[in-house]
């Protein structure tokens, strides 16, 4: 019993390791990467992909895509640090946060 437990521990593990290995990019794809993606309609979405320095914000449909901008990712990561997104419901994890501290006090 316990040299079948271990033929299908192994066989999982060595499939495991198969899958990781076929799923990494290979050649042009390998410098990829895609950044966010925002569906704009049933089968259309904006996305952000970042390659060679560069991020290109991509229209995606079933049909096609086509680069709608190019900005560079220096650029991009400035404009983010700059501009913090404001959450008009606020913080929730600092808000359960403070929410069972005032319960556990008032306990």
């Amino acid at each position: 019993m316990l040299l079948g437990l271990a033929v299908v521990l192994g066989l999982l593990l060595g499939s495991l390791w198969l899958i990781k290995r076929l799923s990494t990019p290979r050649g042009a794809a390998a410098g990829l990467k895609v950044l966010g993606a925002v569906p704009v309609g049933p089968r259309e979405r904006v996305v952000l992909v970042e390659i060679a320095g560069q991020v290109l914000v991509l229209g995606v449909t079933s049909a096609s895509v086509r680069t709608l901008h190019t900005i560079s990712a220096d650029t991009l990561q400035h404009t983010a640090d700059a501009t913090p997104t404001a959450n008009p419901f606020g913080d929730f994890p600092s808000w359960l946060k403070r929410s069972l501290e005032r319960r556990n006090d008032a306990n």
